[in-house]
């Protein structure tokens, strides 16, 4: 399937904010026994910003799909801190999707790394994914 989305720009960029809750602690996702915000839930973050960041340049019927994630969590996030992540499209590659991603709290740093994702048709990726 070649890629027709032809919105899909390096630059297109979005962020995501999440006030840490209970819900969100290392503890809670049962990834460590701190309660700061966990490591899982940062990935989540930063991939809901680079899914916001290419939401309105997909055609009809498509969607994308993560493929990897390099991240360095680099600094605790309490509990009802606000966290901000910025997902920036960085390269198209066909239906291949490089980001760089960032999050802070406040003016610190707390992640950076890589996400990649792909384009599908998402009827078509269901059906595969249920037919397995």
């Amino acid at each position: 399937m070649e890629s027709t989305d032809t919105a899909l720009t390096p630059g297109l960029s979005a962020t995501a904010t999440l006030t840490v809750t209970e819900a969100d602690t290392a503890v809670a996702m049962r990834s460590g026994d701190v309660p700061v915000l966990a490591t899982p839930r940062v990935v989540a973050l930063a991939e809901e910003a680079t899914v916001a960041a290419v939401a309105g340049a997909l055609g009809p019927g498509r969607t994308t799909v993560g493929t990897r994630v390099e991240l360095e969590h680099l600094a605790p996030s309490v509990l009802g801190a606000t966290v901000v992540a910025q997902a920036r499209l960085d390269a198209v590659d066909g239906r291949r999707l490089a980001f760089t991603v960032s999050v802070v709290d406040g003016p610190t740093e707390v992640a950076r790394g890589r996400v990649d994702r792909v384009v599908v048709e998402r009827e078509r990726f269901l059906a595969r994914a249920v037919g397995r």
